[in-house]
């Protein structure tokens, strides 16, 4: 156990639960040994007559008869592309990969054809399984277009011909190496070309199964998964933990908060889960009353900064814990985990601790130097969850990865002398004003205690007298809306006055990434081109740099 309090902001990994040589077939083959019988997973359709349902020991005969096509086609390290929404043979996919040791390249469904082309020509993927369309858009018809740019892809199989391509393979298949790739996801990001984090079987597997624990998963229970399964939370920790678990995967084919909520009555799910404007979604829904919701054992979220507001109404609403994972596709997933047994402060407003095998130190950005408890750096983790790299890109790994094996995350936080971390966001979403770092979480926080504010993000705005300006946009809770000035007063008695948002911006919806975070960099630009005060237009006597 690690000797507390701790006197630098530095975790040693906890070796008590061991690092284990599985695979992402292997997972699912131990599962089926264990529980043949058990639903492993449904098929979440709105129309509850078209919902389909596999048992484990199903789910790994059909997952094997697809490795085997696999396995007759392409050798393993190959890689073969998704490109589809969640469905049922995603999951299929994802399994008979594992089992057949090609590596999987996951793609975003509202990719169009140029972010298509880049993902499938960089990542040199053989082939590719697509549905027929994404919101309207056919698919085929955007892969027809770029297909000429993409030489390396040889095969081309609509996911619902599942069936049909399961079954022209045969014969036995590889034994598949726990350290190596299993994975590729290309990391969404604002800025640029999204890099490539290739994953480990080891470090996926490992993963999903230590956080599973922490979480407290339980076997035979139900889980929602309203996740995108191309992204690390739906087809990493949810996907393999439930399935290590020996749960029951309830596969929602996109987010809908009523659906959602209707899943859990009917299949009674243990966990309340999602990014935050998920379970806000959740909360407001109309139907929510009227469900009964009593299987509900803890709320989850991760992927994006959950406000302490919104742990306490969960909690408040529905009588259960809320946990948290700090989590990044670079990590495999989850890096630490609050538990439902944590006390109510350390839930709603601390990220929890480091899951088992994992380093975690606070360091300062600019020197490397471990803080002491408390202080604000970046996050850096080490350990079997660290990727190998990003895919032919040794320059992006080099700067994300240093010579200890040290993965500096880019996120900024803090750490307690228990252990227990707290985030304040991305280095490059810190603001600079006038020479002072300010970190958006901090007024997030603040502004949401606001009895008014129903969701806030605070950016900075580029300003040419202080460098940047602090910026919020706000939605309104139901009732009268606040004003720009109600709120700059809410915020003195609470925040230096040079942390205090300079331009406001009221709206109804925010611009969303495709796993639901929120897109600053759109924020940050509205505001740009909100006229009103600007610091650059003023004389500002010097003492007031630091006001």
């Amino acid at each position: 156990m690690t000797a507390l309090p701790l006197t630098t902001s530095y975790w040693p990994a906890d070796t008590s639960s061991p690092v284990l040589e599985t695979t992402i077939g292997g997972a699912l083959r131990t599962a089926a040994e264990r529980a043949p019988g058990q639903p492993a997973l449904i098929s979440g359709d709105p129309d509850p007559a078209r919902r389909r349902q596999w048992r484990y020991g199903e789910l790994l005969a059909e997952a094997e008869r697809g490795a085997r096509a696999l396995t007759a086609r392409f050798r393993p390290g190959d890689r073969v592309a998704v490109w589809a929404a969640n469905c049922p043979e995603w999951v299929l996919l994802e399994f008979a990969a594992g089992l057949a040791g090609v590596t999987l390249v996951t793609v975003n469904p509202a990719y169009q054809a140029d972010e298509l082309a880049h993902v499938l020509g960089h990542s040199g993927a053989r082939c590719i399984f697509l549905a027929a369309e994404y919101r309207g858009s056919s698919l085929p018809a955007i892969l027809a277009t770029v297909r000429d740019r993409l030489p390396e892809l040889r095969e081309v199989i609509p996911l619902g011909e599942w069936d049909g391509f399961c079954a022209s393979g045969d014969g036995g298949l590889p034994e598949v190496d726990p350290g190596g790739p299993a994975q590729i996801l290309y990391t969404s990001g604002t800025t640029g070309r999204p890099k490539a984090a290739v994953l480990t079987h080891r470090g996926l597997t490992n993963n999903a199964r230590l956080a599973a624990e922490a979480i407290g998963m339980r076997a035979g229970e139900a889980g929602v998964n309203p996740m995108p399964l191309f992204h690390i939370a739906g087809g990493g920790l949810l996907t393999l933990g439930i399935v290590q678990t020996t749960g029951t995967q309830v596969l929602m084919p996109h987010f809908d908060p009523g659906l959602a909520l209707e899943l859990t009555e009917t299949y009674q799910g243990v966990c309340f889960g999602g990014v935050p404007t998920m379970l806000t979604a959740m909360l407001g829904h109309p139907s929510l009353a009227r469900r009964d919701l009593s299987s509900l054992r803890y709320a989850m979220a991760g992927g994006a900064p959950v406000p302490a507001k919104l742990v306490r109404r969960v909690e408040a609403t529905l009588g259960i814990p809320f946990v948290i994972t700090f989590a990044q596709t670079e990590s495999s997933c989850s890096i630490t985990v609050s538990r439902p047994g944590d006390t109510p402060g350390d839930r709603a407003e601390t990220v929890g601790r480091p899951l088992p095998q994992t380093e975690v130190k606070i360091i300062d950005p600019r020197t490397g130097v471990t803080l002491a408890p408390g202080a604000t750096g970046e996050i850096c983790t080490r350990g079997y969850l660290v990727m190998p790299g990003y895919l032919g890109d040794a320059e992006a790994t080099g700067a994300a990865i240093d010579a200890g094996g040290w993965l500096h995350t880019g996120d900024l936080g803090s750490m307690d002398e228990r252990g227990y971390c707290r985030i304040q966001g991305r280095i490059k979403e810190m603001i600079i004003r006038g020479g002072e770092n300010i970190y958006p979480r901090e007024i997030e926080a603040v502004l949401l205690s606001h009895p008014a504010v129903a969701e806030v993000a605070v950016v900075g705005v580029a300003d040419r007298f202080w460098g940047e300006v602090v910026g919020a946009v706000i939605r309104a809770s139901a009732g009268t809306p606040p004003t720009e000035a109600e709120l700059s007063e809410f915020c003195r008695g609470q925040l230096a006055a040079y942390k205090i948002p300079a331009r406001w911006l009221f709206t109804t919806s925010f611009p969303l990434t495709a796993t639901g975070k929120i897109r600053k960099d759109v924020l940050s630009a509205q505001l740009a081109d909100v006229p009103g005060q600007a610091a650059s237009d003023r004389r500002v006597p010097a003492e007031a740099l630091h006001s």
